[in-house]
């Protein structure tokens, strides 16, 4: 149902982190995403092709018509942990397609053995709040703790 289609040679990438971002509540995920990239100047590798984008279209600055994309970006760093980064114009709509994708993320970042897998979205209030907050949740203590001390 997905797959990842690769553009150009797949790099060696040593002790990865997986970083994705799609939109979502506010485009939170999307434009951390976005903005990552073009911040750190990272490369297109390959692109997710399936079933269950939305049904629309997006027009660019030229006035083209471009259908959604979901891509894969990554940056090779002098730290030891290199950055993979999905990020796209949207995310699947129903959960058959989700679940498919995600597998489809998971299988590429055991591929790639990744270290880690972060995850960036918005989160639903009932008010906007004086001080913005970042969140972090886990599946373990260690985890969840990391980003405090970062």
């Amino acid at each position: 149902m997905w797959k990842v289609k690769f553009v150009g040679k797949r790099p060696e990438l040593k002790n990865p982190i997986l970083i994705e971002g799609l939109p979502g509540i506010g485009n939170v995920g999307k434009i951390t995403a976005d903005f990552l990239i073009d911040e750190i100047k990272a490369k297109k590798i390959a692109e997710f092709q399936g079933e269950g984008l939305p049904h629309s279209v997006f027009i660019n600055e030229e006035n083209m018509l471009e259908l959604p994309t979901i891509e894969l970006f990554f940056k090779k760093t002098q730290n030891g942990k290199d950055i993979l980064i999905v990020a796209g114009d949207a995310q699947p709509v129903d959960d058959k397609s989700c679940y498919a994708f995600c597998e489809q993320v998971l299988n590429l970042a055991e591929e790639y053995k990744c270290s880690e897998i972060i995850t960036l979205g918005g989160i639903a209030l009932r008010q906007e709040p004086k001080i913005p907050q970042v969140y972090c949740t886990g599946n373990d203590k260690k985890t969840i703790k990391k980003p405090e001390t970062a």
